[in-house]
């Protein structure tokens, strides 16, 4: 049974994990918000940043979604389709590693910056980045608000049907959680 997961914004929510950036696997870095705080993960993570220590949540470096880059995506594809078909057995397209952003946690003891890997291949449309920076700004306001926030982040994960929603649901979501 596969695992149901979506991409709202900048979140990856996979039944009721709710991460910045992709769902990282293995050792490769990622950043996971629980009801204690923000977790690095993977190799080289700096671990839990306790929500009462933490004043502010940010993301840096996110790539937005432009014609250029539809563009560029479509064209990797098919030359890698053609040299697939011109060099039977080479292995296929050698695929880059995902972009990666900045979460920027403000807390008592500074500024401590996580990576995540970008989960939007052709990047995120601008209104979500606003949202979900709004939504990262709304779970540094108090415990309550964190809580309660979370809480509807995750029983949307556990309970929506697998896929990611359409840009329109999306962005209703993200108002919704950010109110």
């Amino acid at each position: 049974m596969s695992e149901a997961m979506a991409m709202v914004g900048l979140f990856w929510i996979a039944q009721g994990d709710v991460y910045v950036g992709a769902k990282p696997s293995g050792l490769s870095p990622g950043v996971r918000l629980t009801p204690d705080g923000v977790t690095a993960l993977g190799d080289g993570g700096s671990g839990l940043h306790l929500w009462e220590d933490v004043h502010g949540l940010t993301v840096t470096d996110v790539p937005l979604r432009s014609l250029m880059r539809q563009v560029g995506a479509v064209k990797d594809l098919a030359l890698g389709t053609v040299a697939n078909l011109a060099l039977p057995g080479s292995g296929g397209p050698v695929e880059e590693a995902p972009a990666m952003m900045t979460v920027r946690v403000t807390s008592s003891g500074g500024d401590h910056d996580l990576s995540a890997y970008v989960a939007a291949a052709n990047g995120y449309a601008s209104t979500e980045v606003e949202l979900s920076q709004a939504l990262l700004s709304r779970l540094t306001e108090g415990a309550a608000t964190m809580a309660t926030t979370l809480a509807a982040m995750s029983e949307w994960g556990r309970t929506a049907e697998a896929g990611t929603p359409r840009r329109q649901e999306r962005e209703r979501l993200l108002l919704e959680w950010a109110a």
